[in-house]
């Protein structure tokens, strides 16, 4: 009997949030979600979570260890809307109020195998000093309802905003039956692809 041909691919992703670099700040924690298209579908795995507070290591880069575990797989029937991992990371203000200190995304990797990626994050400013002052006095600094406005593009370009620190993922990626469906994402160099430092559009 001939065998069926698949009309989905799928993609499995599992690895950490590992560490952040916010040299102004201490005791944060990180929440990650996914966004994806109409198209796709999780099919196990978690979609979202939230890490433990950590505080900044002894060594000499006085990083953020989470080590958090990501894992979780899609399936679709084509890569438009491909998933993008949102990272948000909060902590305390002086008045001990839990605030934003930093938000990023990063696609999924294309390309089958281990990556690392190093996102640049940024936090939302007030559009004026009072209200920067005000907010600081009120213990409610600017930041988005919905931490996936942060993976798409429509109104951004309105948004003020300040780089603030850099989060480090580690995700290996396997996918199935793309090219069976015609999709390559074979690469000529795989080596140089499997780690890369992101400066690709956080702003796309």
């Amino acid at each position: 009997m001939a065998a069926v041909n698949p009309t989905v691919f799928l993609v499995m992703v599992n690895g950490q949030v590992e560490s952040g670099q916010f040299p102004e700040f201490n005791d944060l924690y990180c929440k990650y979600c996914f966004v994806y298209g109409q198209d796709w579908i999780p099919t196990s795995g978690l979609e979202e979570g939230i890490s433990q507070i950590t505080s900044k290591s002894q060594d000499r880069q006085r990083s953020l260890v989470w080590n958090f575990p990501i894992d979780i797989t899609f399936k679709s029937t084509n890569p438009y809307g491909w998933p993008q991992i949102v990272i948000s990371v909060y902590g305390p203000d002086v008045f001990g109020n839990d605030v934003v200190r930093g938000y990023g995304a990063v696609h999924v990797p294309f390309i089958p195998g281990r990556h690392k990626r190093t996102i640049p994050m940024f936090v939302p400013e007030s559009t004026s000093k009072l209200q920067k002052l005000t907010s600081w006095f009120m213990g409610r600094r600017p930041e988005y309802t919905d931490p996936k406005l942060v993976a798409q593009g429509e109104g951004r370009e309105v948004t003020r905003v300040r780089s603030q620190g850099f989060v480090t993922l580690l995700l290996n990626v396997v996918t199935k039956d793309m090219k069976k469906l015609g999709y390559d994402t074979n690469t000529l160099d795989m080596q140089t692809s499997s780690v890369i430092d992101l400066s690709e559009g956080i702003l796309k």
